[in-house]
């Protein structure tokens, strides 16, 4: 739960709650293509002598087509040199942004190296069976533990290890400046939009963080198997830019102006997107293990909670971004999933064509 002023010690953060392969980031991306019809009618240009008599112009008479009629086709003169014309051909789906864009490509690309590591492992594994075994081999246990984590355990990995960067970096004392301009939201400062993703990964609080990781990691198995790990990856971040804004507008609205942060408006989302798939399982306190509830009746519970929050101006909580959060979360599981992530394999397939053919040399046609 989003976490006001970044010295104080609370339990949430500063966006939201905290649990395959929506939303908008900050930063937009619209691929618009222009269409063949701006290209207009191709122009003729007549060269003329500069002494003597001038050469007059040569007649443009109408090239036959195909089908008997001159249309728009014109028959070029011998003066002109060869133009060529220049095809632009429309995606159906606009690229929506740049997380879910880099998801797609990111996807693409895990598909294609595990099937090269499919080949790779099995080499390996004929050269493990003529290789002496070294016993208490400190990596091969790093390597046992990471193989039993489940896929959305070894996605969120990653995230801890930045909010936990991040929370050292608090500690030193010669970056608090730093830190608070650009790990910390707030509209009134002078920098606006990098803060929104990067509060996403910053806790000034060790219980803070700890408890916004510990609801990460319990809801990561979960959302991964819904959404996968590319596309759980782009809901994220973009979760995390997304209640900020929702955050600045409520700062705005109520005039009540402060530094925010943490990854409870991100974690928020998350938790929304489960409970709203998943609606009757079964939840607890982590305190409280003997209650349980379900997980729809909890997603309820929380957003009644952040709405009179914001209502009355409770200070502790942000809980415009735990709303903000969570509506996200709402929405893409419901709409956004069709959206968005579905209508990227036009940017897949001219993934694809680079990665396939390479870009043209020359930059002439074929």
């Amino acid at each position: 739960m989003a976490w006001r002023g970044w010295a104080q010690r609370g339990w949430g953060c500063g966006q939201a709650w905290g649990a395959s392969v929506g939303g908008r980031s900050c930063e937009e991306l619209t691929a618009v293509l222009t269409p063949p019809q701006l290209l207009g009618r191709r122009f003729n240009f007549f060269i003329q002598q500069k002494c003597g008599f001038r050469k007059a112009p040569r007649k443009v008479e109408p090239r036959r087509s195909d089908t008997g009629t001159s249309g728009e086709a014109y028959k070029r003169s011998a003066l002109i040199p060869p133009v060529e014309e220049t095809v632009f051909y429309p995606s159906p789906y606009p690229i929506r942004s740049c997380a879910f864009g880099s998801a797609a490509i990111w996807q693409y690309e895990s598909l294609k190296s595990r099937v090269q590591s499919y080949f790779d492992g099995i080499k390996a594994d004929w050269l493990d069976s003529i290789r002496p075994q070294k016993e208490g081999d400190f990596r091969k246990e790093i390597n046992k533990w990471w193989n039993n984590l489940s896929d959305g355990q070894r996605t969120v990995t990653g995230i801890i290890a930045a909010n936990v960067l991040v929370f050292c970096l608090w500690r030193v004392p010669s970056l608090q400046r730093t830190m608070i301009r650009y790990f910390t939201s707030n509209p009134a400062s002078k920098v606006l939009c990098s803060p929104m993703l990067l509060s996403t990964f910053s806790h000034f609080s060790l219980f803070h963080m700890a408890a916004n990781m510990y609801v990460l990691w319990s809801f990561s198995s979960s959302i991964v198997n819904i959404l996968g790990q590319e596309q759980f990856m782009a809901v994220y971040l973009s979760a995390g830019v997304i209640s900020n804004f929702v955050s600045y507008v409520g700062k705005v609205a109520t005039g009540r102006y402060g530094p925010s942060l943490g990854a409870s408006g991100a974690i928020m989302t998350v938790l929304a997107a489960v409970c709203t798939k998943i609606p009757e399982g079964r939840l607890a306190i982590i305190f409280l293990p003997m209650f349980t509830f379900t997980a729809g009746n909890a997603l309820k519970a929380i957003i009644a909670m952040d709405t009179a929050g914001m209502i009355l101006g409770w200070k502790f909580f942000d809980h415009a971004a735990h709303l903000g959060g969570a509506l996200f979360g709402i929405w893409y599981v419901t709409y956004g999933h069709e959206l968005i992530w579905k209508n990227r394999e036009p940017l897949v397939k001219i993934w694809h064509e680079i990665r396939t053919n390479g870009p043209k040399k020359g930059g002439g046609s074929k």
